[in-house]
């Protein structure tokens, strides 16, 4: 999705969206009838996650850390950035070319949201943007406190593909990262003290039983049972399991949207079911994709300023050189 004409770009999978007399976004309150490239013009990265207090702290994070950064630097202020999603089903935090938004839990929040932000994105003409999920996951096979780049999501059936019900019908759409944003992050974890993989994801529409636990209120498998779905998975490069990728691939995929997923591993399913920390460790641990996804976006914008300066090439997926470490995030 691009601008570079100066135009809005063709509607990539919905044609009759052009016939509409205005779009209301009903779960974030805006609408075409606001100034949506005013508003969001400049937005290059969507970062969304399920809590949100994760994606508040984030933005305050970017607010920080990315203060001397051009885009950021303009939009500094000496107060916390303000949710300014205008429902309470979301929240929603703008720090310059930065929107934090949380996601909610499965399926239904994340398509919701994501259908929402994708319309927004274009009605407001942006210039190739990028949503990063930034989320936590059971590991499969890797130990708590992972940081997983998905390189293919996979739904429960450990197929590519995420399938929804529509006007009765089974639509089966294909899951897909971006792979020049899956290395440009791969790339900037080398320069940062993380433990950072990259791998498969699997998707499920559920925490215990469609994640093949057995310690939910109702279980209908036998402990041998989860152990070869697991082991299965495993042997398909699966690294981790959550509940949204497969959906955020799918729909960002047919809308020609680039996206992500970064993801801390709480514990190796392998070993058990049950997230066992303290909350200051689970605090801990979900910060760290945080400081990767905060490393990539501090090299793109910084490549991009660069390029316009014409002091070096633009550089999306590396440069020859890791990027330098933010060791106090």
């Amino acid at each position: 999705m691009s601008d570079k004409s100066g135009e809005l770009p063709p509607y990539p999978s919905n044609p009759h969206l052009a016939g509409l007399a205005s779009d209301r976004l009903y779960h974030i309150g805006y609408s075409t009838k606001d100034d949506l490239k005013a508003l969001f013009g400049d937005v290059k990265f969507v970062c969304i996650g399920g809590s949100t207090t994760r994606m508040a702290n984030f933005a305050a994070l970017v607010q920080k850390e990315l203060a001397d950064v051009p885009g950021v630097r303009e939009a500094q202020s000496p107060s916390p950035p303000e949710n300014i999603c205008r429902t309470d089903r979301y929240v929603m935090y703008k720090v310059g070319p930065v929107l934090s938004v949380n996601h909610g839990m499965g399926f239904s929040s994340v398509s919701i949201i994501t259908h929402e932000l994708i319309k927004l994105l274009y009605y407001a003409g942006c210039d190739d943007p990028v949503i990063v999920r930034i989320g936590t996951s059971g590991g499969v096979g890797v130990e708590a406190g992972t940081v997983v780049v998905t390189k293919q999501p996979f739904n429960a059936r450990m197929e590519p593909r995420h399938t929804t019900t529509s006007v009765g019908k089974d639509v089966h759409r294909e899951s897909r990262m971006d792979e020049r944003t899956r290395a440009g992050l791969i790339a900037c974890g080398k320069g940062l003290d993380l433990n950072v993989v990259e791998g498969n994801t699997m998707s499920t529409d559920d925490f215990y039983e469609g994640q093949a636990r057995i310690d939910g209120a109702v279980c209908h498998h036998a402990l041998e049972d989860k152990m070869s779905f697991l082991e299965l998975a495993r042997d398909k490069g699966i690294v981790n399991i959550e509940m949204e990728a497969v959906v955020l691939g799918s729909l960002c995929h047919a809308a020609n949207v680039r996206c992500a997923c970064v993801c801390i591993t709480l514990l190796n399913r392998l070993n058990g079911d049950q997230v066992d920390m303290t909350k200051a460790e689970h605090d801990r641990y979900q910060l760290l994709p945080q400081v990767l996804v905060i490393a990539y976006i501090r090299s793109q914008l910084t490549d991009a300023a660069d390029s316009d300066l014409g002091s070096s090439p633009p550089s999306s997926i590396s440069s020859s050189s890791p990027p330098a470490k933010r060791a106090h995030l």
